[in-house]
């Protein structure tokens, strides 16, 4: 178990200082994070908050799972490490030109 927390389902006007408020009741909160969207800014529903000890997390994710903040119940659990590039199912790296190429190599049909 780390001390890392992912919490889910969240409605989109929880801010940042609501759920460090939140999750202050299970233990002391290091940081926490709600992940937006690159390109308008909107949160995109989720978030991660960091515990300062895996006790803390713990006890969070049994007290917080389910809890009702602003019409919807939340998500917590263990967040899982981030994925590595290798990880994401792109494929083999390898371009999308398909295998109907030319022997002259400039593709077609």
């Amino acid at each position: 178990m780390g001390n890392k927390v992912f919490v889910g389902n969240l409605s989109w006007e929880v801010t940042e200082d609501e759920l460090q408020a939140l999750f202050a009741e299970s233990g002391t909160v290091v940081s926490v994070k709600v992940v937006t969207d690159k390109m308008t800014g909107q949160p995109k529903g989720f978030a991660f908050v960091e515990m300062a000890a895996d006790a803390d997390a713990q006890k969070a994710i049994q007290q917080l799972n389910g809890t009702v903040v602003k019409e919807r119940p939340l998500t917590v659990s263990e967040a899982l490490p981030p994925k590595t590039r290798d990880d994401r199912g792109q494929g083999g790296g390898r371009g999308g030109y398909g295998g109907n190429r030319r022997p002259d190599g400039r593709g077609g049909r």
